[in-house]
């Protein structure tokens, strides 16, 4: 699980439950007050767990952050591929997956500072999360052109330029503001991945 030695992963339902609340506590306290204030006795209070039941689990801050932004990773994932069960096109996929992001965000408002700030403090894992990312959308993107869904082009590249797309979205629209709905701005950003920049002929059945 993430960064935790394999001989102290939680064999019981107990176990798992404390390690849960310790990884939730992290997300307030780094999110709140950052990797370098944060401490280790703000997260067991936070987690309503003795100090050293944190080293049950963790050697260290650093190890239980670089495990907390795997679990926020894949957090994110499996919410977005959650709320794409049953979707069989890719078009309506980018639109609903915009959507899921938005809304992923602003039920997790601390996901960007602690992200981020792993750039700083593990640059590893703060690329694993992007190129993990990245592998499965340029899979998808790959599958929807061998269908036909999609316009023939570099998977590779769409796949980090779509994701900037809701990065940037999730930003404004999940952090910064809340002023429409997530559906809304999906309908918005859709409509420009489909039909790009170029101008519409009132005959060109758009």
């Amino acid at each position: 699980m993430g960064d935790i030695a394999i001989d102290r992963v939680p064999r019981t339902e107990r176990g798992r439950q404390t390690l849960r609340r310790l990884l939730d506590a992290a997300a307030s306290e780094f999110g709140e007050r950052g990797y370098h204030e944060a401490a280790i006795t703000g997260i067991t209070a936070r987690a309503g767990v003795a100090l050293g039941s944190f080293y049950t689990y963790f050697e260290s801050k650093e190890e239980l952050y670089r495990a907390l932004v795997r679990d926020m990773s894949r957090s994110v994932r499996h919410h977005i591929a959650e709320q794409l069960q049953g979707v069989s096109d890719r078009l309506t996929a980018e639109r609903r997956g915009i959507a899921a992001y938005i809304g992923f965000v602003r039920e997790h408002p601390n996901l960007y500072r602690i992200i981020e700030e792993a750039q700083f403090v593990a640059e590893d894992v703060y690329r694993e999360h992007y190129d993990v990312f990245i592998a499965a959308y340029r899979d998808n993107l790959a599958a929807a052109r061998a269908r036909g869904e999609i316009s023939e082009g570099p998977d590779e590249a769409r796949a980090w330029a779509l994701i900037g797309i809701s990065v940037f979205a999730g930003m404004r629209y999940g952090l910064w503001s809340q002023d429409e709905t997530p559906e809304a701005i999906a309908d918005t950003i859709g409509d420009l991945i489909i039909y790009g920049l170029a101008p519409r002929g009132k005959d060109d059945g758009r």
